[in-house]
């Protein structure tokens, strides 16, 4: 009868020595204040970095630029053209097959708009009358097959033909580069993600190495006495956890302490952009998922560091005097 019970004996005795090994290896950090806090804020910045940089790609791909949103052309009218021909104009360019939409923008409308966007409110009122001709806003019409820079080319060949337009432009080049570089931003995360993740393994492996040849005689007492490499490996590898796991909260709380600070200029440029002023920062699954990330690398830290000192441990029962 007693035999039916061993699993769950079994099983007790496993979560017993977890349980053990977990909140043991956490005291045994906080018996070393010192080196545990500094090991703690070199893991913290390796980990900031990818992560500061991952949360402003995040704000900046709210600006959800689109390919098609490139060739959008600005049509600037003669002075002294009024608005029946402006309005004329922009109905003649809707009714185009290659043209998506108008917005016809008046004189008054456009130094308003100056006026909120630049901040020269005083100087604009010391103006005898409006300098600003009247603009239409023309976004050529998108399609799969379409290329949408051949056709905004080709549209605007048009429109500067047309009597009473003074200019057109269409300023696609300046946000196709900004795309470039948000696609480029993204390979820079995946890339200093790699890297820096090697770094916390690095750290973590070097400093559970410094741990295990300190305590080598004991680690040579337990083997002596029968101890398996899973009993040994286990409390090193739950500091490993631990060191990650606190690294990921310095990393934390260094990055919401960083969108604190650029709150106010990053809000200005992704309001510059038309995009919500709110900054984004980490939420309730980024945060779980970063702590999870840190605890899981300094977890694999960890075991290189104790399977290669276990090692040595079985060629010549010498532990950290090779």
């Amino acid at each position: 009868m007693n035999g039916g019970f061993t699993p769950v004996r079994r099983l007790r005795a496993w979560a017993r020595r977890h349980s053990f090994s977990f909140f043991s290896s956490l005291g045994a950090l906080m018996r070393h204040r010192v080196g545990t806090l500094m090991t703690m804020l070199v893991l913290g910045i390796a980990l900031l970095l990818p992560l500061a940089l991952y949360i402003c790609m995040a704000n900046l791909d709210r600006l959800e630029l689109q390919e098609e949103e490139w060739g959008a052309l600005t049509v600037f009218l003669e002075d002294g053209t009024d608005a029946e021909r402006a309005g004329s104009l922009a109905e003649r360019l809707q009714a185009r097959d290659d043209v998506a939409a108008v917005a016809l923008i008046s004189p008054e409308q456009g130094l308003a708009e100056f006026r909120e966007a630049s901040g020269f409110g005083p100087a604009l009122d010391t103006l005898d009358s409006n300098p600003l001709p009247w603009v239409l806003s023309v976004t050529p019409a998108a399609g799969e097959e379409v290329d949408i820079e051949a056709r905004a080319a080709a549209l605007l060949a048009h429109i500067s033909g047309q009597p009473g337009v003074d200019s057109a432009s269409y300023d696609h080049k300046w946000l196709q580069r900004l795309g470039r570089l948000l696609d480029l931003g993204r390979a820079a995360v995946t890339l200093l993600t790699l890297l820096f993740s090697v770094a916390v393994v690095v750290v973590v492996a070097n400093t559970i190495r410094l741990d295990v040849a300190s305590r080598a005689e004991e680690i040579e007492v337990l083997a002596l006495v029968g101890a398996q490499n899973g009993f040994i490996r286990l409390p090193f590898l739950y500091s490993g956890f631990w060191y990650g796991l606190l690294g990921g909260v310095v990393a934390m709380v260094l990055v919401n302490g960083a969108l604190l600070y650029l709150d106010g200029p990053l809000g200005r440029l992704l309001d510059s952009y038309g995009a919500a002023a709110e900054i984004v920062g980490l939420g309730g699954l980024q945060t779980l998922g970063l702590l999870l990330i840190g605890g899981l690398l300094g977890l694999l830290g960890a075991l290189i560091a104790v399977q290669r000192y276990l090692r040595l441990l079985r060629v010549d029962g010498m532990l950290g005097r090779r």
